[in-house]
């Protein structure tokens, strides 16, 4: 995920002089990737990418303990400064008199939540909105920035309920049941699947789309006057199933499924607490009802020094590892040449085996400095593979043509899949859903998106379908297929045969009524008596789709191949104009050219005004030179025959 951060918000937690392209440099080194850092006003924004499994330094906190310990390793002196709770006026308790919850542990980890009376809402301070804006987020009131506030700046997502319309002052956090409905803050009603983390009050009402998006029912608006403020930690699988299966993709989702460390939620809640009492002018309960049955409990990974030594590749000091993981908040212990690493909470979701430690090691180092050594050994060259090297062949012809590659997903909506189709059961979202059992679809809406581009293109894609089967995995079988837009039928059809030609198939189209084709516009493609694919307009397009099966084509094109010696006697060429009514098969017509003995070859060179049709045409004895009047015969015969057959006419 990407995060933003203000220069000016990050020192606030990193004591440090070094410069913003000093503090760039540094970081993109050992630790989190910096893409950008942009001008802000007097200030400097930072666009900073998180890899998925470090979710902890996702915040201004976060990356604030990151920098205090990298920069050190080049010279650069930095600080952290920690964060420490306000005041010690408050208490974490598990019973209070102002909430009565009902708690899952296995939804919700940890529960906390305080009631703030008699706030009043009002516009933020201008550095609070700065902050926000900043970081991408719109300032709204003091209310719900304060939310914002503490879940940027800590990487922690809390909530905000208006105590008042929590009807008899109860929470029962529990799985949604199918078919259940709630109203977000958004105005969105959703019909929950069932299996989702949601909160209802003593009347029933879901209030809480836990962990995504908050309730319509229990939102803060300008009457509110008392305000619950709630912080937990969730369930991050089932977070992530709601969010996807919604498609309602928010921040505080897109931490919570990744996986939070609930010790954060004590600070948290206090600087909430803070925040609520300078900005809103509240006033806290001294009590916060903190549910957290099955609490942190540090873990400890053992490895030794030659393990250390062995994967880096370097000799590096006990001393040296001692300090690279102490400034990242781990405990350190040597016994002898071994070494015992006590995880701080809010690694506990990545570092899990002695391979991370060494990785965190690694890092803070400086993998720029670790010795690098060319490769060696013999390397493998391109694939030997006959079906690989068809495959390839076949997509240079058509590159050549003038075609490009597409690669689209084989992952659909129900819209675009056969009855029968592969369901997954934890799909990304609605358009995702099933295995695709036609590319049809997919070339169709890539078509779409690429209409206006060019006045004409040709996309096609090589790539497996997954046809159904009773009790069964679905079949995968390898397709060619191709959109053409702006093209004429017959600029199509000739590309499709000249592919077909350097295979050295011979084959033969018939018309035929094919599924997604429209009626009487498909033809399909015979090798023999054997199909293997169509070509015509699916229904409701002007674009011209094309399918072949792969396994099909690569077996019949497998054949003994016979050259002729080139003859020694020259051929004669001429272009012979017809004349053809309307609706004449062309295709009948250039056989009847061809079946002469001695015509060794044709092409059709162009069409005019419709009826018009140009033939390139060689003619050519094995055993002599062709004179005038032996050509004159041939053409004769040629043209009496399509005169006999068709009603066309040479063109004088």
């Amino acid at each position: 995920m990407d995060i933003k951060i203000l220069d000016s918000w990050l020192r606030e937690f990193l004591d440090t002089k070094a410069k913003p392209a000093e503090l760039v440099k540094c970081l993109s080194l050992c630790g989190p990737s910096v893409e950008r850092v942009e001008k802000y006003g007097n200030d400097s924004v930072y666009n900073i990418e998180v890899t998925t499994n470090r979710i902890d330094s996702a915040s201004v906190y976060g990356i604030a303990r990151e920098g205090a310990a990298i920069l050190p390793r080049f010279g650069v002196t930095a600080k952290l400064k920690r964060i420490k709770p306000f005041s010690s006026e408050f208490k974490f308790v598990k019973k209070v008199n102002y909430l009565n919850p009902v708690v899952n542990p296995e939804l919700c980890k940890r529960f906390t939540a305080v009631l703030i009376k008699n706030v009043k809402i009002e516009d933020s301070p201008e550095e609070i909105k700065k902050r926000l804006e900043s970081a991408g987020v719109r300032a709204i009131n003091n209310i719900v920035d304060i939310s914002n506030y503490i879940m940027l700046e800590l990487g922690q997502p809390v909530h905000t309920f208006d105590y008042d319309k929590i009807k008899g002052s109860k929470m029962i956090l529990r799985e949604s049941k199918k078919g259940e409905k709630i109203t977000t803050l958004d105005g969105k009603v959703f019909t929950l699947k069932g299996n989702d983390i949601v909160i209802e009050d003593g009347e029933g009402r879901l209030i809480d789309l836990a962990g995504v998006m908050g309730g319509a029912l229990s939102a803060v608006d300008e009457n509110t006057k008392n305000v619950l403020l709630f912080v937990q930690t969730y369930d991050a699988v089932r977070i992530r199933k709601t969010s996807m299966g919604l498609a309602q993709r928010t921040i505080a989702a897109t931490i919570f499924e990744k996986g939070t460390d609930p010790e954060l939620v004590t600070p948290a809640i206090l600087k909430g607490i803070k925040l609520f009492k300078s900005l809103c002018r509240g006033e806290a309960e001294k009590e916060i009802i903190d549910l957290y049955p099955d609490s942190f409990k540090p873990k400890k990974i053992s490895l030794g020094l030659e393990f250390i030594e062995k994967r880096l590749g370097i000799t590096i000091s006990k001393k040296d590892i001692s300090d690279y993981l102490t400034s990242l908040d781990f405990e350190t212990d040597w016994y002898g040449n071994n070494l015992e690493v006590q995880v701080p909470s809010f690694r506990s979701q990545d570092v899990l085996e002695p391979e991370d430690v060494v990785e965190e090691i690694a890092r803070i180092y400086g993998y720029h400095n670790l010795p690098s050594e060319v490769m060696i050994g013999k390397l493998t060259g391109r694939s030997t593979s006959p079906k690989f090297t068809f495959e390839e062949k076949i997509k240079n012809y058509l590159s050549g043509w003038g075609g490009c590659e597409v690669y689209t997903l084989s992952l659909v909506s129900k819209d675009f899949v056969d009855q029968g189709a592969l369901k997954l059961k934890n799909p990304l979202g609605v358009d995702s859903e099933y295995l695709r059992t036609s590319l049809m679809p997919s070339l169709i809406n890539a078509a779409k998106e690429n209409t206006g581009t060019f006045e004409t293109f040709h996309l096609f894609e090589m790539s497996n379908i997954y046809l159904p089967r009773k009790n069964d995995l679905p079949e995968e079988k390898l397709m060619l297929a191709g959109i053409f837009e702006g093209y004429k039928y017959r600029e199509a059809k000739g590309i499709m045969e000249a592919l077909l030609e350097k295979l050295h198939l011979n084959v033969n189209f018939e018309i035929q009524e094919s599924k997604g084709f429209a009626a009487g516009k498909c033809v399909e493609i015979l090798v023999g008596k054997e199909s293997i694919g169509r070509i015509g307009y699916p229904e409701n397009s002007e674009n011209i789709y094309y399918e072949i099966d792969i396994q099909k084509l690569f077996k019949l094109s497998q054949k003994d191949i016979k050259y002729k010696d080139i003859s020694k006697y020259p051929a004669q060429v001429e272009d012979i104009t017809f004349i053809l009514p309307e609706r004449t098969k062309i295709g009948e017509v250039a056989k009847l050219i061809e079946s002469n003995p001695l015509v060794q070859g044709y092409s059709l060179d162009s069409v005019y005004k419709g009826n018009n049709f140009t033939f390139h045409i060689w003619y050519q004895n094995p055993d002599r030179t062709l004179t005038n009047s032996d050509v004159q015969e041939i053409r004769n015969k040629i043209v009496q025959a399509i005169k006999t057959k068709f009603g066309g006419q040479i063109k004088a």
